[in-house]
C-alpha cells in the first residue's frame, strides 16, 4: 500500500476507506447492477442450473426406501449416498470436515474465491434466481433505480408486490427443501398434508427460515458477502501474488483514457467506460485490485470482453490471473504453501478413503470373558466363555450368526439367537466348544465368522484356552497311580 506523507493511504488506495454499498453520508446505497451477458455468465447459468437441480431433486431420490441424503442432527442420524452414519461414526464426520476445510484453504490459495462466484449458495440464489426476478418484474438496472426513486404510485405498488410475493414463494420453497434434507421427503409430505398444529415445532421452523431467507434476499442481499461471510476475510491470509483471481491487467490497461474518434490512441487499452463497475453486484471497481468485496462472479470479465471486441482490442484486459502473472508474465507456480497444503490434503484424503473402505456394516468385538478359565464338558470337550459386542450400522435390525471357521468346533449362543437392533449396540455371551483332541497347546488360535443372516461380514481371530491333551493324560495317570498305592 502506498502511503501519503501523513501516514494515511495514498490517493490510489483511497477506495479502501469506504464500501461501495455505503454512501458518503453513511447510509445504505442500494445497488442495481447491470445484467451481465457473455460466455462466463452462460457457463455460470449452466452450473447454477445443475446445482439448483441437485438441491431440489436430491430429496426425492431414495435407495431401499431410505433417503439418498439426510442430515438429521436432532436424532444424530446422517445419510450420505444411501449409507447411514450414526454417533459411532463421528470420527469419520470430523475427519471429513477437516479434509473439507483444508481443501477450501488449498483451493483459495491457488484459485482465490472461485467457490464464491460459482458454487456458493448465497451467490447462486442471489444472482441466478432473485436478481433474475428483479430484471423480469422491474426491468433493467436503470428501470430498477428509477422505480425505487419514484413515489408510491399504482405501478410501483403492483411491481413491488408481485416481486416480493415471488420472493416469499421462493423463500418458502427453499425452507421446505432444506427441511426435506433433515426429516426426509416422506416425512415432509406428511407434514404438508397435516394441519400445522400437529407439528407446530417444524412448522415454526419452516416459517422462521422462510422469513430469514426472504429478509436476506430482499433486503440484506450483497451485504451477506461483504459484511458477514468469514470466507471473504480469509483472503487476507490465504491469497498471495501467485493466487489466481479475477484481475485487471494494469500493465496493458494503463494509463486509462477515453476513446476518441479519428485520434491516434497513446493511452492503454482501458477506455474508462465504467462497464465493469456497472455490472458488479457488490459495487466495486475491479481496476483497483483485489478487494474483500469481490466474489469472483466474472461479470466484469464478460463486460470488458464485450468492450474490447467493440474497439477491436484483444480480450482479457480483465481475466483470471495472478498478480505475478500480470506483472511478470509467469504462470502457475508450486509455492511452498501450495505444496504443504497439497501434501496434508493428500494424506487426509488417503486416510479417510481407507477408513471408509474398511468400514463394515457390522462392527463386532469378541473377547474372552476376563477372569474365567476353560471348562471341561462331557465327551472330552472344552469350552471358553466370550463376551460379544455387536454394533449394527445398518438401517434395519439384523440377525447375527457366529460360526467357528477354524479349527473344528461349535459356537453356542447364550440366551438364544442374536438380533442386532439398527444403529445400536447389542451385547451377549457365547460358548466356544472344542474337542480335547483338537487342543495341542494352552492357547489355541481360533477364527470366528460373523454372519449377517447368511452373509459373511467379518472374520475375528482370537485365542482359546485349554489343557494340552498329553498333559491331561499324564495328570490322569498320576491320579490313577496315587489311588492304587
Amino acid at each position: 500500500m502506498t502511503s501519503s506523507a501523513e501516514g494515511g493511504p495514498g490517493p490510489e488506495e483511497s477506495f479502501r476507506d469506504s464500501l461501495g454499498i455505503v454512501s458518503q453520508e453513511g447510509k445504505r446505497r442500494w445497488l442495481f447492477p447491470k445484467a451481465p451477458r457473455g460466455r462466463f455468465h452462460r457457463a455460470r447459468i449452466a452450473v447454477s442450473a445443475l446445482l439448483l437441480l441437485i438441491l431440489f431433486g436430491v430429496p426425492f431420490i431414495t435407495i431401499g426406501n431410505h433417503p439418498f441424503f439426510l442430515f438429521n442432527f436432532l436424532q444424530r442420524k446422517l445419510i450420505l449416498f444411501g449409507t447411514v452414519f450414526g454417533p459411532h461414526d463421528f470420527y469419520l464426520v470430523g475427519l471429513s470436515v477437516i479434509t473439507g476445510i483444508i481443501f477450501i484453504i488449498l483451493f483459495t490459495v491457488v484459485f482465490g474465491r472461485l467457490f464464491c462466484g460459482w458454487i456458493c449458495p448465497q451467490t447462486v440464489f442471489m444472482e441466478m434466481v432473485f436478481r433474475k426476478i428483479d430484471y423480469f418484474v422491474e426491468g433493467d438496472h436503470r428501470a430498477q433505480a428509477r422505480l425505487r426513486a419514484s413515489s408510491w404510485n399504482g405501478t410501483k405498488i403492483v411491481r413491488k408486490s408481485v416481486k416480493y410475493l415471488i420472493y416469499a414463494a421462493f423463500s418458502f420453497l427453499i425452507a421446505n427443501t432444506l427441511l426435506a434434507y433433515v426429516v426426509g421427503i416422506e416425512e415432509l409430505r406428511k407434514l404438508v398434508s397435516e394441519p400445522p398444529a400437529n407439528n407446530i415445532g417444524l412448522f415454526t421452523a419452516v416459517v422462521g427460515f422462510s422469513v430469514v431467507f426472504y429478509w436476506i434476499f430482499s433486503w440484506f442481499r450483497e451485504q451477506a458477502c461483504i459484511l458477514v461471510c468469514p470466507y471473504g476475510r480469509l483472503q487476507g491470509v490465504l491469497l498471495d501474488r501467485n493466487s489466481i483471481v479475477i484481475a485487471y491487467d494494469h500493465v496493458r490497461g494503463e494509463p486509462r483514457g477515453k476513446m476518441r474518434r479519428d485520434q491516434e490512441r497513446t493511452e492503454g487499452d482501458c477506455i474508462d467506460c465504467h462497464q465493469c463497475v456497472e455490472v458488479c453486484p457488490t459495487g466495486i471497481d475491479i481496476r483497483n485490485g483485489t478487494q474483500l468485496e469481490c466474489v469472483n462472479c466474472t461479470a466484469c470479465i464478460d463486460s470488458c470482453d464485450a468492450i474490447m471486441d467493440g474497439i477491436k482490442k484483444p480480450r482479457g484486459l480483465i481475466r483470471y490471473a495472478s498478480a505475478n502473472g500480470i506483472t511478470q508474465g509467469t504462470g502457475f507456480r508450486w509455492t511452498a504453501r501450495v505444496i504443504g497444503y497439497t501434501a496434508v490434503l493428500t494424506v487426509l484424503i488417503a486416510v479417510l478413503t481407507i477408513l471408509l473402505i474398511r468400514r463394515t456394516p457390522l462392527d463386532v468385538t469378541v473377547l474372552r470373558t476376563p477372569g474365567m478359565m476353560f471348562q471341561e464338558l462331557p465327551d472330552d470337550r472344552i469350552s471358553n466363555v466370550y463376551d460379544v459386542k455387536v454394533l449394527n450400522k445398518m438401517f434395519n435390525d439384523v440377525p447375527v450368526n457366529l460360526r467357528l471357521l477354524a479349527p473344528a468346533g461349535e459356537v453356542e449362543i447364550v440366551g438364544g439367537p442374536l438380533v442386532a437392533p439398527s444403529q445400536a449396540v447389542m451385547q451377549s455371551k457365547i460358548l466356544v466348544v472344542l474337542p480335547q483332541d483338537g487342543i495341542h497347546r494352552m492357547s489355541t488360535p481360533i477364527t470366528i465368522g460373523i454372519f449377517a443372516d447368511t452373509v459373511l461380514i467379518q472374520k475375528i481371530s482370537t485365542t482359546f484356552l485349554g489343557p494340552v491333551k498329553q498333559q491331561k493324560d499324564h495328570d490322569r495317570e498320576q491320579e490313577h497311580g496315587g489311588g492304587h498305592d
